[in-house]
């Protein structure tokens, strides 16, 4: 299963639960071209990014606003940083400026390892690196291993918790 679907599938499990709220957010596109060979089978035949998207998923969890990207990568040995582009990077500085809690989620699909990385670390990382890529060993330094479960399959709020509410779970 893609690294989307088990997000998707566990933001449905935390909403169900009124964990949190997060979603999907949809990537604007601009209809340039429909073909109409019936009036019940319309079909887009082009289509282009209206703008660049910023990050994968936002949302609310313990009234804080929660933005985060979310990568796969096939390498064993890195996370290349041409998969994050500079409008994400500005997007996510941004958003970490105004308080939000920020991250990247990164799984590195050959090993079956997915991490949760704050975005002040990875920042700090690009800002003092000419590196084109982060290696696997800093993330596991710098990032939390996010075990894959049943349900919900990523349970990326256990590491919101243990880095921004310093372990403390919300109380009901």
């Amino acid at each position: 299963m893609s690294l989307e679907d088990d997000l998707n599938k566990t933001n449905a499990y935390y909403l169900e639960l009124d964990r949190a709220n997060v979603h999907k957010k949809p990537t604007p596109i601009m209809i340039a071209t429909v073909s109409y060979p019936s009036r019940s089978q319309a079909k887009i035949t082009e289509a282009y990014f209206k703008v660049p998207s910023t990050t994968d998923y936002n949302g609310v969890y313990r009234c804080k606003a929660v933005d985060y990207e979310a990568k796969e990568t096939q390498s064993k040995t890195s996370f290349a940083l041409a998969y994050l582009h500079e409008h994400q990077i500005a997007h996510m500085r941004s958003v970490l400026r105004h308080g939000a809690l920020t991250f990247m989620i990164i799984r590195f699909t050959s090993l079956d390892e997915t991490y949760f990385v704050p975005a002040d670390r990875l920042l700090a990382f690009i800002d003092t690196t000419t590196r084109r890529s982060i290696p696997i060993l800093w993330i596991r330094e710098n990032g939390m291993r996010i075990p894959w479960r049943l349900t919900p399959p990523i349970d990326y709020l256990t590491c919101v918790d243990a880095y921004y509410f310093k372990g403390e779970m919300l109380n009901d």
